[in-house]
């Protein structure tokens, strides 16, 4: 069935949205994007690839801006369409595409909303996502592994890419650590929150007894800011380890020492890469990783000063946690800061994140406004 044209979503005079009180300035979008197009199709413009990298990133983040403020603009002319064809015809077909033309649009809503939250510098950036498990061995190394799975799938519905800068096995199961790149807008605004401890309490599949366990992972989450990071580091306070990176073994092993350790000396920060088969390349990751890291403690250290929503994270186990996953012997996932609550534990472990990860924002600037 063809949809009929409806009247455009409102906009004001400066042809700014405002969705949920945020201003998206739909016109500087669409001009400073025509501007980037403009230059790179000047004569030369793709001479030195090395130095588009920046331009290319915003211009990335652009289209998707562009495309999010044209969804939700195309989604509420399709609702007024449906809504005038139910009026006209509130047969069984009209009403039923109505109803999820309501539900497409407060989806895309609540992404815009979401959108309107980020309100720190970096929140636009790619994010270094790092998961490490606690005490427990074996349990708490299959729960990391638990956590990666969720957060690949929660980067998948988002349509963000993940590349992997670092994996390390665990012993019988699970994984001992890893490092994660993804990228998207707002990849760091949306996983920030996620820093933290997270608690598993599930019957163990891995005890005979059948018994109830509680296990811990870490999540880290810093801004990537590839070469833009105005953090200073000198050479002398760094140690460079090189090793073998790992692998399938056989024929596919890594003969040569790639893979790279960075270790800030003055702060303990350690950041390694092995994804690479250049070690030019990890090298220059794993220092990244490190500048990320240092500044994402400076940013820390502002954001407290501003407001008390953050407490430092103790030991990765008891009474740090800021989010438990019950199996057993019930079914939740609650939030500790915000006190929110999901019931749908293989939805929200399937990397459903989006109505947490909003509660949270919410949390967060509720707080602010204290």
């Amino acid at each position: 069935m063809n949809i009929p044209n409806s009247k455009p979503l409102r906009r004001n005079s400066s042809n700014n949205f405002r969705p949920s009180g945020g201003v998206f300035d739909y016109a500087e979008t669409r001009h400073r994007l025509g501007e980037i197009e403009k230059d790179l199709s000047k004569p030369g413009a793709w001479d030195k690839p090395d130095a588009l990298t920046p331009i290319l990133k915003e211009k990335s983040q652009l289209t998707t801006k562009l495309d999010m403020y044209e969804g939700l603009s195309e989604a509420k002319d399709d609702l007024d369409a449906w809504l005038e064809l139910a009026q006209e015809a509130p047969d069984e077909e009209s009403l039923s595409a109505l109803s999820a033309q309501v539900d497409l649009l407060r989806d895309r809503l609540a992404s815009t909303e979401l959108a309107t939250m980020f309100a720190f510098e970096h929140d636009k950036s790619n994010a270094i996502l790092e998961i490490h498990p606690g005490a427990g061995g074996v349990e708490s190394q299959d729960w990391a592994e638990m956590l990666l799975r969720m957060y690949n799938r929660y980067a998948e519905r988002k349509g963000f890419k993940v590349t992997q800068l670092d994996y390390q096995a665990g012993d019988e199961a699970g994984v001992k650590s890893v490092t994660l790149q993804i990228e998207g807008l707002f990849a760091y605004g949306l996983l920030k929150g996620e820093s933290g401890v997270h608690r598993l309490i599930r019957i163990s599949p891995f005890d005979s007894s059948g018994r109830r366990h509680t296990s811990f992972a870490s999540v880290d989450v810093y801004p990537d800011m590839d070469d833009d990071i105005e953090i200073e580091v000198k050479d002398e306070d760094l140690r460079i380890d090189t090793f073998r990176s790992s692998g399938p073994g056989g024929q596919s092993v890594n003969k040569t020492s790639s893979a790279v350790r960075i270790t800030h000396i003055p702060s303990g920060i350690v950041a390694q890469c092995q994804n690479e088969k250049s070690q030019h390349r990890n090298k220059a990751t794993a220092l990244r990783l490190v500048k990320a890291r240092l500044y994402e403690q400076e940013l820390k250290k502002l954001e407290e000063s501003r407001r008390q929503d953050y407490q430092a994270k103790e030991a990765i186990a008891w009474g740090s946690q800021i989010r438990t996953y019950t199996l057993q012997p019930y079914r939740l996932v609650k939030d500790h800061r915000s006190n929110s609550e999901n019931g749908n534990v293989d939805a929200f472990l399937d990397g459903d994140l989006d109505g947490m990860i909003r509660n949270h924002l919410l949390w967060i600037h509720a707080q602010g406004q204290k």
